[in-house]
């Protein structure tokens, strides 16, 4: 591994098990998604700069008016989007920084993600190229439509807070599949959505802060 993904100082490998640690204590459970988060080098997915503070409970703008998720609320989404069970086919809405999508990478056997915003999938792809993330596609494209041609889906994370249910993306999950997004304008919440033989399942969680799901491409 070398030395920019192993990390060094703020960035180390121990740094990275004081999170998972950290984690544990804000009720994340599920063994393989903490394993995940212990092994997806956060601190390439950020600008240098800001590389010292990657594994703080917080997000860190990652340019473009967006930004990195705290650690618990990727450990959160993705647990969620799990569900105790193994993924096949997953896709995410809002590659952003391509964090999220490293860690699915590490939960589900192919990952496609959709970014709107040209120039920050450029950086993502890279990022993902860095710790070879060969399961992964990332596409330039309006994440409110998903992916139709590739689905259905077994697992649909949005990380843009959409003002109701996409029904383009129910209509993309699964049965026995399950979607996990923020949903709200002013106060947001995570939205769990699961698909049943008789009928799409909708659970309210906690409270959430995610930029708004925008249509178009920039």
């Amino acid at each position: 591994m070398s030395a920019n993904l192993s990390g060094i100082g703020m960035t180390s490998q121990r740094t990275r098990v004081r999170m998972v640690e950290r984690l544990r204590s804000q009720g994340i459970k599920d063994e393989v998604v903490l394993d995940a988060m212990a092994s997806v080098p956060r601190h390439i997915f950020v600008d240098e700069a800001l590389a010292t503070r990657a594994y703080e409970d917080c997000s860190l703008p990652i340019g473009f008016g967006q930004t990195i998720s705290n650690p618990q609320t990727v450990a959160r989404m993705s647990e969620l989007l799990r569900g105790g069970r193994s993924l096949g086919k997953v896709l995410e809405i809002g590659t952003g920084c391509g964090y999220q999508t490293a860690v699915l990478a590490r939960l589900a056997q192919e990952v496609y993600s959709v970014e709107r915003i040209a120039p920050l999938l450029m950086k993502a792809r890279g990022h993902l190229r860095e710790i070879r993330a060969a399961n992964v596609r990332v596409k330039h494209a309006d994440g409110s439509l998903g992916l139709a041609e590739l689905g259905p889906f077994d697992g649909i994370i949005m990380t843009a807070a959409a003002t109701h249910v996409p029904e383009a993306l129910l209509s993309q999950l699964a049965e026995g599949g399950r979607m996990v997004f923020p949903i709200g304008t002013g106060e947001q919440r995570l939205c769990l959505i699961e698909h049943t033989a008789e009928e799409y399942r909708q659970t309210t969680l906690e409270a959430v802060k995610f930029v708004p799901l925008l249509p178009g491409l920039v």
